[in-house]
């Protein structure tokens, strides 16, 4: 079954639980209800809703993701549950010892699927640069020692954005879109790493000791071309106004929207055709077999 993603916007809210259904209300009203086991995602973005423990904690036991947004209704912090894999201890140990060989290794599978994600997403935008983008992730090398990742960046967002658009996580253009839609993304993949037992604290690359999830960060590279064919839609949909003028893209309740229908939506997993959350389960489990030596390489979701 395809776990949903609610987002609650609505001051005043108390949400709470009730025969395992998750509850909204309001002034003593009933506005909707959601059965807890349906849920994969629950972003909350309002600092005036009021959330029980006991909801928090029958969540976690769910293994049910919660974001909390900031004040420019970006997820700003993300709960995740710790018991959701039974032999939690065993797959933790394996992640441990993993060896720096085999970590380079899976690095640079990573990011080769990142780039050749990035060139279908070119392709799927109709923009041009995708055969260079594909030559350059066939020449990935272990580690990607030559930085052939960021080499890619710089071609891929001018030939997606054109030569004036710079990825900067503080601009209120283009990237407030790309911010909102990594961090769902982000945090779908923290809930699918935590499923299969290894913990999202010990990354492959990533080691910033102040990110609490330096492997949801890792895994979620190939996943983020996702985010930008969306964006590059949600961006070139928008109509000048009646006078003419360009629109001023924002960050509002229908591009929110659209964003969190991209977990839904399908993606090309190991030659079938599968929603996109569920396909990021199952890429978490491949880099769990990964770790524990049971094979020498993750299947990785790719833009259909």
């Amino acid at each position: 079954m395809i776990k949903r993603t609610v987002e609650i916007s609505t001051p005043g809210c108390y949400v709470h639980m009730e025969h395992e259904q998750l509850l909204i209300e309001k002034d003593g009203f009933k506005m909707g209800s959601v059965p807890i086991e349906d849920l994969g995602v629950l972003i909350l973005d309002n600092p005036q809703i009021l959330i029980t423990s006991a909801l928090m904690g029958f969540l976690a036991e769910q293994n049910v993701s919660v974001i909390f947004t900031d004040a420019k209704h970006l997820p700003a912090s993300l709960t995740i549950p710790f018991s959701a894999n039974s032999i939690q201890t065993k797959v933790l140990n394996s992640q441990i010892e993993i060896s720096l060989p085999t970590k380079k290794r899976l690095w640079s599978q990573i990011i080769s699927a990142k780039i050749s994600n990035q060139a279908r997403s070119l392709e799927l935008c109709r923009r041009e640069g995708a055969v260079a983008l594909k030559e350059i992730a066939n020449r990935v090398k272990s580690g990607d020692q030559g930085n052939l990742e960021a080499y890619a960046a710089k071609i891929y967002w001018r030939k997606l954005f054109g030569d004036g658009f710079r990825r900067d996580r503080d601009a209120a253009d283009h990237n407030s879109l790309l911010n909102y839609g990594y961090a769902v993304v982000r945090a779908t993949a923290a809930r699918a790493i935590v499923g299969t037992g290894l913990h999202p604290g010990l990354g492959i690359n990533h080691k910033n000791q102040y990110n609490p999830f330096p492997l949801a960060d890792d895994l979620v590279e190939p996943l983020r071309p996702f985010v930008d064919v969306r964006v590059y839609q949600i961006v070139n949909e928008m109509r000048p106004d009646a006078d003419g003028s360009e629109r001023e893209i924002k960050l509002d309740h229908d591009t929110k929207k659209e964003l969190l229908r991209l977990l839904g939506d399908e993606c090309i997993y190991d030659g079938r055709n599968l929603p996109l959350l569920v396909a990021v389960g199952y890429y978490a489990a491949t880099v769990k077999q990964v770790m524990m030596g049971e094979t020498d390489k993750p299947v990785i979701p790719t833009l259909g």
